[in-house]
C-alpha cells in the first residue's frame, strides 16, 4: 500500500488525508522531523503559508521536506503548498522550499468572501470541479513548466517534473480525479 505523507502543521490536512485514504492509500501525518520516513508521495496542503512555513522551519523539517523533493518525491502543494513549493512571490518577501519554477501572487482572488467554484479543464481531464478559497495564482512560469489549467486566462494548475501545484482545493467536493492524477505519479515513483 501507497504511503503519502501529508504536512499536518496547520491547514487543512484532514480532508487530504480523507480522499487519499478513499483511494486505497495510507496517510502519514508528517507533524515533526520524526514522522519523516519511506514516503511514496507528500502533500502540501491548504492553510497559512507564513504560518507553515515558520512552524516547518521551527519544528525541524524544512531541511528534510526539501531534500525530499528535491530528490524527486512526487509532492502536491495546494493553495498554501503552492506558495510553498514557488521559486518566487511577487506580493510578498517570504520564500520557503522554491522548488517548483513559478512565481505565485498570493492571496489573487481577494478574502474569505472571494472563494468560488468552477469548473475547468484539468489537463487531459474535462468538468474539473475546483474550489478557490484566497486562492493564489501563478503569474509566470519558467522553462518545462506544463500548465495543467486555466480559470478565466488564469493560471492555476501546474506540473514540474515531480511537483505540481495547483490554486484550487481538489481535497473538497466528490471529484477525486485531480488527486488520482497525483497518485499515479507517486506509484510511478515507487516502482
Amino acid at each position: 500500500m501507497m504511503r503519502i505523507g501529508v504536512l499536518a502543521v496547520q491547514g487543512d490536512f484532514i480532508e487530504h488525508e480523507k480522499m487519499v485514504e478513499k483511494l486505497g492509500c495510507q496517510v502519514v501525518e508528517l507533524r515533526n522531523k520524526n514522522d519523516m520516513g519511506s514516503l511514496d508521495g507528500l502533500i502540501l496542503p491548504g492553510g497559512e503559508s507564513t504560518v507553515q512555513g515558520k512552524l516547518i522551519k521551527e519544528l525541524g523539517m524544512f531541511d528534510l521536506l526539501k531534500d525530499l523533493i528535491e530528490g524527486g518525491l512526487p509532492v502536491l502543494g495546494t493553495c498554501a503548498g503552492l506558495i510553498l513549493l514557488s521559486r518566487n512571490i511577487s506580493n510578498d518577501e517570504a520564500r520557503h522550499f522554491q522548488t517548483l519554477p513559478v512565481t505565485v501572487e498570493r492571496n489573487a482572488y481577494g478574502r474569505q468572501l472571494g472563494s468560488f467554484m468552477s469548473a475547468s479543464a484539468f489537463g487531459s481531464l474535462s468538468d474539473v470541479e475546483m474550489t478557490f478559497i484566497r486562492a493564489p495564482v501563478i503569474t509566470a512560469v519558467e522553462k518545462d513548466v506544463k500548465i495543467l489549467a486555466r480559470v478565466d486566462e488564469k493560471i492555476v494548475a501546474v506540473e514540474y517534473k515531480n511537483q505540481m501545484g495547483i490554486s484550487f482545493h481538489p481535497e473538497l467536493g466528490e471529484d477525486t480525479r485531480v488527486m488520482e492524477y497525483f497518485l499515479r505519479k507517486c506509484r510511478n515513483f515507487s516502482k
